[in-house]
């Protein structure tokens, strides 16, 4: 008796085990960890499913996700015949994926070329390419041989069925699991036509698998390749360019305001300077360019050139209805595109060829809450909201009140009518006061600034700052003495000071080759042209395909705009990250504080 207890228990133990090796195949969903900067849109992106359908797995999470916190992510039946998403499990290496999938390890690298031997751990997910994929991937007769292309350490893939069972009458699940020993759990992972509520049918063939402890034991009886020599085994080797060719894809003359239309040109002048600049160091660089329409048979034409499928990077496009296409051109034939402009496209999330200069909102905000706790750790905020109707900062400020809470950071509101009394209540003599309006409009400046200034004067031995936002660059002119007076800080991801050697050389440069002015707006665009052609051109020149893993390493100091890439997840593209934060000093001076 007791012996049968003890098969019984070793049966229950065995099936409790294998439930959760095979949870995410048997699950509709698996289970992402949100990444700062993430939001519900981003991480629905990702994923190709709708925010509702993540909505209705994980309830509440339309009002707000947290940093750290695990979110259900569904499985579409659309998706999964392309591919699947699997979250890293306690104990699962890159081989033991190989095995459960049947995927080489070459197409798991290739699916997912953010994955490495070092970032391979639990809660991270990854892509998981189809049979139909991996097949197009490899030549037909290296996909039977090995379970690795190219990898000598793995042997033939067994099937993963021992048997073959023909149902009889009034045979169940649980039965028939018994009769082999073998878990339920087991049994339904192996033939998943018995999950939900489908009755098992007589004359019906079963696969029966191998048990877990079997094969489990016939793994360790292999030389089982560690992470690092698979991931060392697919690495693809570095290619050197002699010549870059580079394409620039925007529209000139067609589709756009003269205004919109100068400024392309103003971007490419820029580039174009940027390349001279890098010829003149010895860099061969072969540089096509192309003028874009709206119409989709303009950009057709263009990718149907010949010289196109020889390009190393392109820059472009400027059309939201273009970047689409364009990338996926671009991942077909594994090249660079760099969008240098606001894209409200979510290309980027799952193209590994695409770099987004313009950060995303969710992730540009992140980066500016977590600089502005180490600027202000002892902080006093104050928001000064602007009048009803104005909401262009209604995101960027709720996300701010959701972090100073999270410190226990104090914080009060006030109307932007407020008197210069009322403003005296509110400041604190143990903290700095950071005063910050709810908009970032110039009528909102122009309200409030007075006050302010006047509350400077009366209390100057408060500390006191404004706080604010990109555009305030283009209102200097108007508020330079007051934003000195103020002690006043704004974020943004360009910012040049027009009066450093780089910016006057550039400007006195560009002035000579092309006989005009820069545009007054910012960004300005001849700047971001040469500062996006430098970085990228100068990186692919110094280390050919392996850029992607050397950028940290450029050691470039840029007339505008700031670079920080990251990729945003293991199979998609990268974004760029990089915020300032530019501060008018009491003292009249212009300090660009670079947080990195």
């Amino acid at each position: 008796m007791k012996t049968i207890n003890r098969i019984i228990c070793s049966l229950l133990l065995a099936s409790a085990c294998s439930i959760g090796a095979i949870a995410q195949e048997n699950q509709s969903y698996f289970l992402h960890t949100i990444e700062k900067g993430q939001s519900l849109y981003s991480i629905a992106s990702m994923y190709g499913v709708s925010q509702s359908d993540i909505i209705k797995l994980n309830p509440g999470s339309d009002e707000k996700i947290f940093i750290g916190r695990t979110l259900r992510i569904p499985r579409s039946a659309a998706n999964i015949q392309k591919e699947t998403y699997h979250t890293i499990e306690t104990g699962e290496t890159l081989y033991r994926l190989t095995v459960k999938y049947n995927v080489s390890a070459k197409a798991i690298c290739d699916a997912n070329p953010g994955l490495s031997a070092e970032n391979f751990r639990i809660g991270q997910v990854i892509r998981i390419p189809s049979t139909t994929e991996t097949q197009t991937m490899v030549p037909a007769e290296t996909q039977s041989s090995t379970v690795v292309a190219n990898n000598n350490i793995l042997g033939p893939v067994e099937s993963r069925c021992r048997d073959m069972h023909k149902v009889k009458r009034k045979e169940t699940v649980f039965s028939i699991s018994r009769e082999y020993g073998i878990s339920e759990a087991e049994l339904i992972a192996a033939n998943p036509e018995l999950k939900g509520e489908n009755k098992i049918k007589k004359g019906t063939f079963l696969c029966i698998p191998y048990p877990k402890a079997q094969t489990e034991q016939n793994i360790q009886s292999q030389a089982i390749p560690t992470d690092s020599e698979l991931f060392r085994e697919n690495r693809k080797k570095t290619e050197r360019f002699s010549t870059i060719k580079a394409a620039v894809i925007l529209p000139f003359l067609d589709g756009v305001s003269k205004s919109e239309s100068s400024r392309m040109v103003e971007y490419y002048e820029g580039l174009l300077m940027a390349v001279d600049s890098l010829k003149r160091t010895g860099t061969s660089i072969d540089l096509y360019t192309y003028n874009s329409g709206p119409e989709s048979a303009s950009l057709n034409s263009i990718l149907g050139k010949s010289e196109m499928k020889d390009m190393d990077i392109i820059f472009g496009p400027l059309y939201q209805q273009h970047i689409k296409p364009l990338a996926e051109f671009a991942k077909k034939q594994n090249t660079r595109l760099v969008i240098p402009f606001t894209s409200k496209d979510n290309t980027v999330f799952q193209n590994p060829a695409v770099y987004q200069i313009n950060t995303p909102q969710s992730y540009l905000y992140s980066e500016v809450y977590d600089h502005f706790v180490r600027q202000f750790p002892n902080a006093n905020v104050i928001f000064i909201e602007a009048s009803q109707g104005t909401k262009d900062k209604a995101e960027f400020i709720k996300g701010l009140k959701d972090e100073l809470r999270n410190r226990s950071i104090p914080m009060k509101s006030l109307k932007e009518d407020v008197t210069v009394e009322s403003l005296k209540t509110v400041l604190r003599t143990d903290r700095e006061n950071i005063f910050i309006p709810t908009s970032g409009s110039n009528l909102t400046l122009i309200k409030i600034l007075p006050q302010l200034t006047l509350l400077v004067r009366e209390q100057p031995e408060s500390r006191i700052h404004l706080f604010g936002y990109p555009e305030w660059q283009t209102y200097t002119k108007d508020h330079l003495e007051a934003f000195f007076e103020l002690d006043t800080y704004f974020y943004s991801s360009f910012y040049t000071n027009n009066l450093l050697p780089a910016a006057i050389n550039f400007t006195k440069n560009y002035r000579r080759w092309y006989g005009k002015e820069m545009d007054e707006r910012y960004p300005k665009f001849g700047m971001l042209g040469f500062d996006t052609g430098y970085f990228f051109l100068k990186g692919l020149a110094r280390y050919g395909s392996s850029f992607e893993k050397n950028m940290q390493g450029l050691d470039l100091v840029p007339i505008q705009t700031g670079f920080k890439f990251q990729r945003v997840n293991n199979w998609g593209g990268f974004i760029n990250k990089k915020v300032f934060f530019v501060h008018f000093t009491k003292n009249f001076e212009l300090v660009k504080l670079d947080f990195d």
